[in-house]
């Protein structure tokens, strides 16, 4: 398997090569990793919706005798939060190739274990909202603001009134004048921004729905309509999130998408006016 730190980037590299049944345990491993190092191998298979001896295969598919030996190994592989922080695992002594291999080991590990927390229910309750709305809004600061501007980005090109906020007090008083044909979705990884709950609240008073990309179990994640699970294990306190903002922006574009489909042939029209709005711009257009 390599380096023991590395062990969950090696089982994200061989998923692919798993069986469907042994790659469900493994997304649950690389979801929940240090709950798998403590759970009963019943308890595994319920959560991967697996048989038992699935579980066991699974182990010995990656080179291990038995469920026992992987997670003793598995133990010794993770960080004290159950994942590895790609800044823990980086020394002075690594090379560029060092960094690229833990900075994809640790990307792709994320992604994939989002499968266990991403429900395709929220994310369709979040596209119904979005379809009917007169007007979306994305609120977000840092990193997330740079998400909420993508978002935009991505949407008004569908012919739709959008706009997204960075600035905490720009964003109270554009929550002032919504209403009740708009959506507001907010975006945040810890769910805990005080500014943010406030422009919610303004926003749900004045009646528009709002939906959270966010931790669902956060202050901000209890008072929005609809919630988007978007989890991950960074040391935020201590470093600039970096794995949740790609995570942002992959449910944005399973949104965005999502409206596309809602929407139909009115949305390939609005595509092509501005792709062609910018056509003469390029050379050898």
């Amino acid at each position: 398997m390599g380096e023991e730190k590395n062990m969950l980037a090696a089982i994200s590299q061989q998923l692919p090569d798993l069986s469907t049944a042994e790659r469900k345990v493994g997304e649950c491993v690389l979801a929940q990793a240090k709950w798998f190092v403590h759970a009963a191998v019943a308890d595994i298979a319920k959560e991967a919706d697996v048989s038992q001896p699935t579980v066991i295969r699974f182990c010995r598919s990656l080179g291990y005798k038995g469920l026992p030996e992987f997670k003793l190994k598995l133990s010794a592989s993770i960080s004290h939060d159950g994942m590895p922080y790609v800044h823990e695992e980086l020394n002075s002594s690594d090379s560029m190739q060092d960094v690229m291999e833990k900075v994809i080991g640790n990307t792709a590990a994320a992604v994939l274990g989002s499968r266990q927390s991403l429900s395709a229910k929220d994310l369709d309750a979040a596209v119904g909202l979005l379809v009917k709305a007169r007007r979306i809004e994305f609120y977000g600061a840092g990193n997330s603001g740079i998400v909420a501007q993508d978002a935009q980005h991505k949407l008004f090109r569908f012919g739709i009134s959008t706009v997204a906020y960075t600035d905490s007090h720009v964003q109270l008083m554009a929550a002032s004048v919504l209403s009740a044909e708009d959506v507001l979705v907010v975006i945040s990884h810890s769910g805990s921004s005080l500014d943010l709950l406030d422009a919610v609240k303004i926003a749900k008073e004045n009646g528009a729905s709002v939906i959270g990309l966010t931790r669902a179990d956060s202050a901000l994640g209890q008072v929005c309509d609809c919630v988007i699970s978007v989890v991950t294990q960074e040391d935020i306190d201590k470093y600039t999130p970096m794995i949740s903002r790609l995570l942002q922006l992959m449910v944005i574009d399973m949104l965005t998408i999502g409206l596309a489909l809602r929407l139909g042939e009115n949305v390939s029209e609005m595509l092509a006016k501005t792709k062609n709005s910018v056509k003469l711009k390029r050379l050898n257009h």
